[in-house]
This record gives structure tokens, sequence and C-alpha cells, in this order.
């Protein structure tokens, strides 16, 4: 070897030296940490979960805190892994964009999340959880028992929830319009201060809402098939199955049916 290709090989040799240094600088910047059962969290020590607040029962602020249904299994998930439940509180379109996995602000989302196929498109959902129907929240005294009674009158609707989708199909056939709010609490408020005739939402969370506002009623109940899933990153992530394991094991040995009556007051609904 002559001493220009040795000097040559030796600028090579220091170049891919600085390649494979720069290279692990950046992949030590990512904010990751290893938990039991082969899964890697966004954030060590610690399980994060997205969801938008608030949607009652689910998730939701009660003294400082965010508690709920959903925040309980979510528990149950850190507890196996291992680490403890941070819950962050983010837009809803983000999460079932699948943004917010990408992005790496999250592990695990859930916010009484319909499984749908366009969203299994961009997320990965656990197994079903539990079965919904949409409801029909009107005040006590108005006489609505369904959409029908609606034409000419505003129907409220939260952005991107299968209860927008629901009420979309149905708005020229009843003749209401639908009155479009980015968040549950003033979706339902709307109703009790006659911004809408009616809101339309899953039974669960409006079921929860009239027995806090006895001057509210669950007008009418709709059979859709729909079923809560939790959400986690799209592709081949170890989270999917921890997810579904521990939500099996919660429904086999009665705490998921505990948890369900302590936040809902009743046995899961059943299509």
């Amino acid at each position: 070897m002559s001493r220009m290709h040795e000097w040559r090989f030796k600028a090579v040799a220091v170049g891919v030296v600085a390649v494979v240094a720069l290279a692990g600088c950046a992949q030590s910047t990512k904010p990751q940490g290893k938990a039991s059962n082969g899964v890697t969290l966004v954030k060590k020590g610690v399980l994060t979960a997205c969801t938008h607040l608030p949607y009652e029962p689910f998730q939701f602020t009660q003294n400082g805190k965010i508690v709920g249904f959903e925040v309980d299994l979510g528990d149950l998930i850190a507890k196996d892994l291992g680490v403890k439940q941070k819950v962050i509180d983010t837009p809803w379109e983000g999460i079932v964009t699948g943004e917010d996995f990408n992005s790496g602000q999250c592990d695990i989302a859930y916010g009484g999340a319909t499984i749908t196929d366009e969203r299994a498109k961009v997320v990965d959902f656990s197994k079903p959880y539990v079965d919904v129907k949409q409801a029909v929240l009107v005040k006590k005294d108005s006489g609505i028992d369904g959409l029908d009674k609606l034409r000419g009158k505003k129907l409220g609707a939260q952005s991107d929830t299968t209860g927008k989708i629901y009420a979309s199909k149905h708005a020229k056939q009843y003749g209401y319009t639908i009155v479009d709010f980015e968040d549950y609490g003033l979706l339902t408020t709307a109703v009790r201060t006659g911004q809408v005739t009616a809101s339309i939402a899953d039974s669960g969370v409006l079921q929860y809402y009239v027995k806090q506002h006895p001057d509210t009623k669950i007008g009418a109940m709709y059979e859709t098939g729909e079923q809560l899933g939790f959400m986690s990153k799209k592709g081949d992530n170890p989270m999917h199955d921890e997810v579904d394991k521990v939500l099996d094991k919660a429904k086999q040995d009665g705490t998921f049916d505990t948890l369900y009556k302590k936040w809902f007051g009743v046995a899961p609904v059943k299509n």
C-alpha cells in the first residue's frame, strides 16, 4: 500500500467512526426506556397515556387529579409493566390520526375510542373491551324520544367521533342541523343551556351524565354495534399484546366488571 493509499484509508476509517458516533448520539436523545415484557416506553419508568379531557366517567379531572374508568384500566397495565402511569391531555384529532404515537408523545391512548376501519389504518387497537350504543341527550321535559323529533332543530355532536358520523348519516332524513363541538363538556352543557335541542354521544358517558344532572335524560338509544378499544402505535408493537393480556386478565378475574360498576353504576352494555 502506498502512503497516499494509506492516508485515504485512514480518512475513510475516521469518517466511518464519526458517522457511527453521530448516529449513537442521535439515538441517545430519544427518551425511551425498557419495561418488562419486551415493551419499550417513550419515557423510562413511566407508561405515558394520551387522552382528551373531559370524558366522564372514562377520564376527567377530580380534585386536581385525572381519574376515571379507563385511567384505572391504564393503571393495571402500568402495574403489570412495573411502572407508573402518567396521563397527558391532548387534542383528540392527534390521537386518532396516530400523530401522537408517531411523534413519540405516548405509549397508549384512550378516550372511549370506538374501533373503526378508518382509525385502524393509523393506530393499533386492543381487543374490544366494552360495547356501546349511540344515545341522544335531551332536557327532561323536552318530549323528544328520537332523532325523528328533531326536524328543524339543532343536534350537537363532538368532532371526530362516531356520534358525529351517525348524526351526519341521518341528518338529511330527519332534517336537523348538526352543531359541531370540539369538547364533550361543551357538547353536554349546550343541551342544558338551550344552545342545541339535543346532543349525541356514546351511551356510557351520557348515562353517567344524566345521573349527575337530573334535569336531563336519555331520549333515545341506537344499536350501532360499536366496541371500544385502547390504542397504541401502528405496527409490530409489543404494547398491543401487553394491553390485550392485561384486559383479558381483568375480565377473567372480575376486576373489569368491578371497575365498570364503580364508575358507571351498572353492568357493562352487551350488544
